[in-house]
């Protein structure tokens, strides 16, 4: 395993890079030249990615997961693209406030880089590019620890990353831990003053054990245990198309539907429409007691299954007598991540909207647009469900703090 020296080593060398990258002209360059490496280096990245998909198949990672470790020359453009479009956001640094005292004093507050941040993940190739891109544009130096499913994959990324930034000498801002021992973990969150910040995503047990462990300020990205809630005056056909789609489109991300919630006044005929349509796309399907009764192709819920984040084509589904109960089972199971009604009441939707506490609460739309590329951010770092700095699809700004800057012509208190 790593020891603490080691990886001290590298933090220093992070911090070392970290005033080169207070030149704005120098973090456009460094995403410009990653984005294009991405590209050139298509097949070292892809034969990488293979081989980690190869031995995630051999030890018996489900469809889904292997799915969320998948890279092909399509999602690897889109990744690529996803770094030009973060370097060509306004620029996160800088003044954002200036103001004079009756003193005289200048005051400015200018936003200003975390640090040296650490990224802690699990299986997404794709975020050990969104991670390095965004920390980079906000002025910040990465060390990545992937999970072992993606080793491969992500030592072949950061390879190709750092040999684009060697042009900038710049090389030293991204690191990955190629150590997979679990234990370097608890290492990483015990370098308090080495490293500034800690993002772990991934599962639940992970953000846990960061949560829990951490002697480093963390940055919670939540499990996506998320609802759909057709109410009794939704739009039945707009409802089903939104329900398939926040379920089956990409049920291994986090944004995806776990659970349907019916009003029992439209149960009979949305159930069967749910039913039919979903065991058509290979669905399993988890219902209480009344909606066992109207989905043929269901199997009896069980408490657990309303606390579960499936990650897979598993829906629990949940009948409720009103608004009222919706809401009360989403408080008791969700996770705060992204909720969603379907109704054409705008009362009823205002309701749910303001007493629903979750990072993002949709009306009439899929759980799947919780998404920092889809919000405009270029890419996101992570989806917080904690309240404090960041909520949400979070990029550039909650990557960066304040700094006052004050000027003055010899004024004393």
């Amino acid at each position: 395993m790593m020891t603490v020296e080691q990886l001290q080593e590298k933090t220093e060398r992070a911090r070392a890079v970290l005033p080169a990258l207070l030149d704005e002209k120098n973090r456009r360059c460094a995403l410009d030249l990653i984005g294009q490496a991405l590209l050139l280096n298509k097949e070292e990245i892809l034969s990488a990615n293979e081989r980690d998909l190869e031995g995630a198949k051999r030890q018996g990672v489900p469809s889904a997961m292997c799915d969320r470790l998948l890279l092909t020359d399509e999602r690897l453009l889109s990744i690529a693209e996803a770094v030009k479009q973060v370097a060509l956001l306004p620029d996160p640094l800088g003044v954002e406030k200036s103001y004079t005292l009756e003193n005289g004093l200048l005051i400015q507050k200018h936003r200003v880089p975390l640090g040296v941040i650490a990224m802690i993940y699990e299986a997404r190739p794709n975020v050990t590019v969104d991670a390095t891109a965004l920390t980079l544009k906000s002025g910040n130096a990465v060390i990545l620890k992937g999970g072992k499913e993606a080793f491969f994959t992500n030592t072949a990324l950061v390879k190709v990353m750092r040999s684009a930034l060697s042009a900038l000498h710049l090389e030293d801002a991204v690191y990955l831990v190629e150590d997979t021992d679990r234990a370097v973990v608890d290492v990483l969150l015990a370098m308090r003053g080495q490293i500034d910040l800690v993002i772990p995503r991934g599962g639940k047990g992970l953000i846990r054990h960061v949560v829990d462990h951490a002697k480093v300020p963390v940055i919670e990205t939540g499990a996506g245990n998320c609802h759909l809630y057709v109410h009794e005056k939704a739009d039945l056909q707009k409802a089903l198309k939104v329900l398939i789609n926040a379920k089956v489109s990409r049920p291994s991300v986090c944004n995806a539907a776990e659970t349907l919630i019916c009003d029992k006044a439209v149960a009979p005929v949305f159930l069967k429409m749910a039913d039919e349509a979903l065991s058509a796309l290979n669905v399993e399907l988890r219902a209480d007691e009344q909606a066992l009764l109207l989905m043929p192709h269901a199997d009896p819920s069980t408490e657990e299954d309303f606390a579960t984040e499936y990650n897979d084509y598993i829906l629990a589904v949940k009948t409720v007598s009103g608004i009222e109960e919706a809401v009360a089972h989403i408080a008791k199971y969700g996770t705060r991540h992204s909720e969603a009604i379907l109704t054409e009441d705008d009362a009823a939707a205002e309701y749910f909207m303001a007493r629903v506490d979750a990072a993002a609460v949709y009306r009439n739309a899929s759980t799947r647009f919780t998404d920092g590329g889809v919000f405009g951010m270029g890419a996101e770092i992570g989806i917080s469900t904690q309240k404090l700095h960041a909520r949400g699809p979070f990029a550039l700004e909650a990557l960066t703090t304040w700094k006052y800057k004050i000027y003055g012509e010899g004024q004393v208190r």
